[in-house]
């Protein structure tokens, strides 16, 4: 589903950069771009994150740009 309709954002786009070691909010919107425009996914796009945190394995790997 989309997440942040301004850029195009899927929920798994979110759950992706999670797995690649994103932990903040602050870094989805750095390489997703998510919460940067009107800021209406910011609540969900979080929610994802931390959703998806729970479920990482113990050492995820740096976040690479994801697009």
């Amino acid at each position: 589903m989309y997440v942040c309709l301004c850029h195009g954002v899927t929920d798994r786009a979110i759950r992706q950069a999670a797995q690649a070691g994103a932990c903040s909010l602050a870094e989805l919107a750095q390489t997703l771009r998510v919460a940067t425009c009107c800021g209406k996914c910011a609540d969900i796009a979080k929610t994802l994150l931390e959703a998806a945190d729970r479920t990482a394995p113990a050492a995820p790997v740096r976040l690479a740009s994801i697009g």
